[in-house]
């Protein structure tokens, strides 16, 4: 007859151990899996702009006359200001070279994608402060990092950078309606 030991074969030590390692896997390395990071092709420093310049946020991002949303501005937009090269930029005169010379746009990743299902209108939020929505880029002299989701495809800043909460989400559009006595009602957003 075998003999049974009285020692314990688990304990709480391999527990500990085993729940360190699933906070690690689940906290550090599934996101670094599922996220890849993309920086934008061209430095373009909002506070050079904004700053120094004292250029509003409406004055390359607007509303069109339709209402729909102009998004980032076209080269046609800044070739206004930046035909020819202004200052001592090595970012400004790549800009200029690259994509304002050879009449090409620049393939800038889109911070804020939003899913097909989603329809948001900016016309009707055009009263609220961007900056109660959008991370206050106005003193950043380069672009944050944006994640990509690997399997969705959306779309995340590096809120790390910018002491923000990243980029929307819907709890927090939910709160805002609900702050304001507008409907959150699953039709309203999703279609």
């Amino acid at each position: 007859m075998a003999n049974k030991s009285s020692a314990s074969s688990g304990g709480a030590l391999p527990f500990f151990i085993g729940f360190i390692a699933m906070l690690f896997v689940g906290w550090w390395v599934f996101p670094q899996a599922l996220f890849s990071a993309m920086e934008q092709p061209i430095r373009f420093s909002h506070k050079v702009h904004a700053g120094d310049q004292g250029m509003a946020c409406e004055d390359c991002h607007f509303l069109n006359e339709d209402g729909s949303y102009n998004g980032i501005p076209k080269n046609e937009k800044c070739a206004e200001c930046h035909s020819d090269v202004m200052g001592e930029d090595p970012a400004e005169k790549a800009y200029v070279e690259e994509y304002v010379n050879k009449e090409k746009e620049v393939p800038w990743v889109t911070y804020q994608y939003q899913p097909d299902n989603v329809f948001f209108s900016h016309a009707a939020h055009q009263k609220q402060e961007c900056t109660s929505c959008h991370p206050d880029m106005a003193g950043n002299d380069t672009p944050p990092t944006v994640f990509v989701n690997k399997l969705t495809g959306y779309t995340q800043l590096d809120h790390k950078m910018l002491n923000d909460t990243g980029t929307m989400k819907m709890y927090r559009c939910e709160r805002c309606h609900a702050l304001n006595g507008q409907s959150n009602a699953c039709y309203v957003c999703h279609r």
